[in-house]
């Protein structure tokens, strides 16, 4: 903990916290007494107690307390938590506040040792004779100690308070444990509907616009081989529809395999990602050793990061070949893609690699970048299998 200078604004603030934190302790314990005898009262009142104990936390510590996520009832654990804070408040309130003070009052009336003998009207009556130089350089001395302690305990006290506050009015380790279980379970369910609506837009332009497509590039086709008699600009307008008809077929079916291709659904991580390291424009080796099959949404992550992968090492590597080792080892599916690229690449470099952490955080795994410049790169994944 890093301990505030005496003369710093830190140690009046916690100064002030502790010493406001008695009077405002003591009226809101108060007031929560009285609201104990009246259930409507407490229902109504203690949020707003405690909200003006936060907003002291926040004003003088700039420390955010988090609501406790259940509502005040009468038989709710959250409820009698915020009333015992605000029963044990001015205890700890008290307690800070008399041992701060006490030094604060000790290091100023150390230090101003040597001018009271001055100001002392005559008799000048001591239990310490202060015109004495060496006993006034003992006070000098134990208000200076007493300086620099005075911050050291305002902010332990001060700490102190807002680690009772913490657990008594913020969210039990019950309530966060059973929010976190919540938010998983909540973006497994996001995450399956994602994958679920991927798959539904695949399958219906593969069955659809795809097979319209195929229909339209054969009859163009056959209608270019078989009407030769045609006027030369008419010839050529068909043969360019015929072209245009089958790069659009091969530009949708690109797009279809990068949704959710049906190979990964009917034969797994291997069979697809050796559809994609055939098409890419350079040497790529692949090695898969998978036992068994990972969940469905884990396999749909590990083809995205590999595809968009390869992707980025045509687009900007000017590699030569690249690898892609996939392995699943104690409920874990690591992989790997090395290329000998020119290197150079960052996460915060541009939209792929960031989409590719994206969907690597989405399911809690982890995501490893090196490329130097001059290459080579390596991306190494480590996802869990379910």
């Amino acid at each position: 903990m890093k301990v505030p200078r005496p003369w710093s604004a830190r140690a009046w603030l916690d100064t002030a916290h502790v010493v406001i934190g008695l009077p405002v302790g003591m009226a809101l314990a108060g007031l929560t007494v009285v609201s104990i005898a009246l259930p409507p009262l407490l229902r109504r009142g203690l949020p707003i107690y405690t909200r003006v104990q936060r907003s002291r936390f926040e004003a003088f510590l700039g420390a955010r307390i988090p609501p406790a996520l259940s509502p005040i009832t009468w038989g709710n654990r959250a409820t009698w938590r915020q009333v015992g804070y605000h029963l044990l408040s001015p205890w700890v309130g008290l307690a800070g506040a008399f041992l701060v003070a006490a030094v604060w009052s000790a290091a100023v009336v150390g230090l101003t040792a040597f001018v009271q003998p001055a100001l002392q009207p005559p008799p000048q009556e001591f239990l310490f004779d202060l015109r004495n130089p060496m006993v006034a350089s003992i006070y000098v001395a134990v208000g200076a100690v007493l300086l620099l302690v005075a911050p050291i305990l305002a902010r332990g006290m001060a700490h102190l308070d807002l680690a009772v506050a913490r657990t008594l009015l913020g969210p039990s380790r019950h309530e966060l444990s059973r929010r976190i279980e919540t938010l998983n379970e909540s973006r497994a369910g996001v995450i399956d509907a994602a994958d679920a609506e991927r798959r539904r837009i695949e399958r219906d332009l593969h069955d659809g616009a795809q097979q319209r497509l195929v229909s339209l590039a054969m009859n163009l086709g056959l209608a270019r081989a078989t009407l030769t008699d045609l006027p030369e600009p008419a010839r050529e307008a068909l043969e360019q529809a015929h072209e245009e008809a089958k790069q659009a077929l091969k530009e949708l079916r690109d797009f279809v395999r990068g949704l959710h291709p049906a190979v990964l659904n009917d034969q797994g991580l291997d069979a697809a990602l050796s559809g994609v390291a055939a098409r890419a424009p350079f040497p790529v080796r692949l090695h898969v050793d998978i036992e068994r099959r990972a969940s469905p949404t884990i396999e749909a992550v590990a083809f995205f990061i590999v595809s968009e992968a390869l992707t980025n090492i045509a687009k900007h590597a000017a590699a030569t070949k690249a690898e892609v080792s996939v392995v699943r080892e104690r409920g874990r599916l690591r992989l790997l893609v090395f290329d000998d690229g020119c290197g150079g690449a960052a996460l915060d470099g541009g939209t792929g690699l960031r989409g590719l952490v994206q969907r690597v955080d989405s399911v809690d795994g982890t995501l490893h970048l090196s490329s130097p410049l001059g290459g080579p790169t390596t991306i190494e994944v480590d996802l869990p299998c379910e």
